[in-house]
């Protein structure tokens, strides 16, 4: 029986080929006699990766940021595809910048992965034991310190080791959800593989939970090889398949090796010949599942990927060998040391494919990426450089035009600005003086607009001043209507006819985009003059005199005689007292009598005395007959004018005073009507003319900017070919690292 186990051993090391590769006195404990472990090349391999695509990183965001900053004119049709090389080489770049590889083991429940795990670290880490033990991902990683510690995702601090067994087992009341993480920190000098910075990820059974999408998605994608822990009691299950079949979906060519565990198991069989045939069928459905269903391996390579385990023989043997303790009787079974030497060469497989792998997958293809971008970047500054020297030549060209047009345009401005001051001030004074002509017609002409006045009079004060109020709003707004008659008309044509000569003669300046903002500039209604003469506060201080005077009364008569101001004086009391000389041309009784009459009045101060005895003078001069006459004639013409002084003759009387003072007002204002209205007609031409010349400035300043940016442009498109051709270089520089790398680690295997 010894001699068909170590027939079927020996074939089964043929087949893998990887005998010569571990030393025959390291069958118990698994270690490799090797000058350098695959490991330490993959290690230098990814750190001189890394570093030349921190390089080509900082080359593709200087590039980026160089491109960005280009003019339209200079862009290079595959200056888009840039940003694309940002994000592809931040994918690369957090890839290769890993800090570790990663090994991921997975399989139905109690096939033994967390004794697996054991057996590679040399220590019973892992909750393990029958049944279904490990309930949720637990991530095994090296550290630097000398103990280990565990690490929860809902947590920082660090907890002891010993809390995994509650924690993580399926059969501790404290457990974790299934998808959850648990953290182990083991000392890296405890395992060669976490010294090289390999991290162990064991799985709850594939059997358990349905989410099988939402692990591979959480835990499998950086993944760099899959240990599939199956049972040797029985053939691989469609769960496993099923498994295998969506992680190869989401990567391409999965690393996968398949421990056939419990091989002890055949020990207690006496028929070798049908162990040889339940051996070869797990290979033969193995290599079906990895070669022709998955597609990631040949038939030849899926051979070399699985191997006829005891994880925990190995484990036990192991520890006590560590320890250097006996190994207790009966714990391994017979001829243990074959199962012990395949574990052995499943972990040199293993380390050579996670580390010919990484290289070889991950880093050739990068290199390729990164040897495609340096060349297109090196395209597109190559033509970005011929663009930005031909666009240069160009921009100085039209700097050159639009200062020459920026030039003529200053100065025709500054002519036909001198010109239309002198059109605006000829034009104001012309409304000046048509509106003073029109304004002193309408003055002269004022009685005639109060007569149209037809209103009920009467002289009771409250009539009166609604009276008076309705005059004056009649007498501003007849005069208003007849201005406009007058002046209007003539003044807005001509205000418009100087507007449209501005319009006409700015529009030869400006450019054909700007000339139709012009009819926007110019005013949409039609101008009016407003003619503010506000007569009722002109004539507010207006007192008519409409009492009865007889008009051969002795004050009407010292008024005819003496003229108002010497009136004044007599019955005032007021000036010199000495009687006046008679003029010797007045000889005649009536002129005698009224230099007495004025001498003896202003003697007697206009008392009732005074009147008795110029009475009694006038009747001795005279005789009492005459003076009886001329009386009866003196009253009866009293009596007449006094029955004639109705409410008509009052109105006559009213609007006569009502004329010659409104007359005077309105004389003190024709000045200042004539100068409100040329000043809205200053004020409208020049606005219209300021809105014009608004366009004008918008095209000067918009010809300065152009000038402006040009001259940036200029200065910037030679900067953009001193940096353009810099930056070509250093795409070659960058080719020449990724061919150095390439030569030295991808053509070591």
């Amino acid at each position: 029986m010894s001699g068909k186990l170590d027939k079927a051993y020996s074939m089964d090391e043929s087949q893998r080929g990887q005998g010569d590769r571990v030393d025959q006195r390291s069958l118990g404990n698994g270690k490799h006699v090797r000058s350098q472990s695959p490991l330490k090349f993959f290690a230098e391999a990814k750190k001189s990766i890394n570093d030349v695509f921190k390089d080509i990183a900082d080359y593709v965001i200087e590039s980026q940021k160089f491109l960005k900053e280009l003019p339209e004119s200079c862009q290079c049709a595959d200056a888009k595809s840039v940003d694309e090389f940002g994000s592809m080489i931040n994918g690369i770049i957090e890839v290769l910048t890993r800090d570790h590889m990663k090994v991921v083991f997975f399989g139905r429940t109690s096939n033994g992965k967390s004794t697996t795990i054991n057996a590679m670290l040399r220590n019973k880490i892992m909750p393990s034991g029958i049944g279904h033990t490990t309930n949720c991902f637990i991530q095994v990683e090296g550290c630097e310190s000398s103990d280990g510690f565990l690490l929860t995702e809902d947590s920082d601090q660090q907890k002891s080791i010993h809390d995994i067994k509650q924690l993580a087992s399926a059969l501790s009341k404290v457990k974790l959800k299934e998808n959850s993480l648990i953290r182990i920190l083991w000392p890296k000098q405890k395992c060669k593989f976490l010294r090289e910075d390999v991290v162990f990820l064991d799985s709850p059974g594939i059997d358990v939970t349905p989410d099988l999408d939402d692990w591979i998605d959480k835990y499998c994608l950086d993944a760099d090889v899959f240990v599939l822990v199956a049972n040797a009691e029985s053939t691989l299950m469609q769960t496993e398949k099923n498994f295998f079949h969506k992680v190869s979906s989401r990567l391409s060519k999965p690393n996968i090796f398949i421990l056939q565990n419990r091989w002890d198991i055949s020990v207690g069989e006496d028929d070798l010949e049908e162990i040889e045939q339940v051996k070869e069928q797990h290979y033969q459905r193995n290599v079906e599942f990895l070669a022709d269903q998955l597609k990631v391996v040949d038939r030849q390579e899926a051979k070399n990927r699985i191997f006829f385990v005891s994880s925990k023989e190995t484990l036990i043997s192991r520890l006590h060998e560590d320890n250097k303790t006996p190994t207790p009787h009966g714990s391994l079974q017979k001829n243990y040391q074959e199962r012990a030497f395949a574990f052995a060469n499943f972990e040199t497989a293993f380390e050579v494919c996670i580390s010919k792998s990484a290289v070889r997958t991950k880093f050739e293809q990068h290199s390729q990426r990164g040897r495609n971008i340096t060349s297109s970047l090196k395209s597109i500054m190559e033509e970005t450089y011929q663009k930005s020297q031909k666009q240069g030549n160009k921009l100085q060209d039209v700097r050159g035009e639009k200062s020459s047009e920026l030039d003529f345009l200053e100065k025709q401005t500054l002519l036909l600005t001198t010109e239309m001051k002198d059109k605006i001030k000829a034009m104001v004074e012309e409304v000046d003086r048509k509106v003073s002509y029109a304004m002193n017609m309408e003055i002269n002409r004022l009685s005639v607009l109060v007569e149209e006045f037809d209103r009920p009079f009467h002289p009771d004060e409250m009539v009166l001043r609604v009276y008076k109020k309705e005059l004056h709003a009649h007498v501003e707004e007849g005069i208003k209507i007849n201005l406009t008659g007058r002046c209007t008309a003539q003044l807005v044509k001509a205000v418009q006819t100087v507007e449209l000569h501005m319009c006409d003669r700015l529009s030869a300046l400006l450019p054909d985009e700007t000339k139709q903002n012009l009819d926007n500039v110019l005013p949409k209604s039609q101008f009016e003059i407003a003619y503010r003469l506000d007569c009722r506060n002109l004539c507010a201080e207006f007192q008519e005199d409409i009492q009865f005077r007889f008009s051969f009364g002795i004050s009407a008569l010292m008024g005819r005689f003496l003229g108002p101001k010497g009136m004044r004086t007599v019955l005032t009391g007021q000036g010199n007292t000495i009687p006046r000389p008679i003029p010797a041309q007045l000889q005649d009784n009536n002129q005698i009598l009224v230099g007495v009459i004025t001498t003896f009045a202003s003697v007697s101060s206009r008392t009732t005395m005074g009147a008795l005895i110029i009475g009694g003078m006038v009747a001795k001069v005279t005789g009492w007959r005459i003076i009886a006459v001329v009386g009866a004639l003196y009253g009866l013409l009293y009596l007449y004018e006094r029955m004639t002084w109705t409410n008509k003759a009052k109105e006559r009387a009213f609007k006569k005073q009502y004329v010659d003072y409104v007359a005077s007002k309105l004389k003190l204002i024709v000045d200042l009507t004539s100068a409100n209205c040329s000043h809205q007609v200053q004020q409208e031409l020049t606005s219209t003319f300021a809105r014009l010349c608004n366009q004008v400035d918008i095209s000067k300043q918009s010809l300065e900017e152009e000038i402006n940016e040009l001259d940036r442009a200029v200065s910037q498109l030679r900067d953009i070919s001193s940096k353009g051709k810099t930056l070509r270089n250093k795409a070659d520089y960058l080719d020449k690292n990724l061919d150095s790398f390439i030569q030295k680690f991808l053509g070591a295997f």
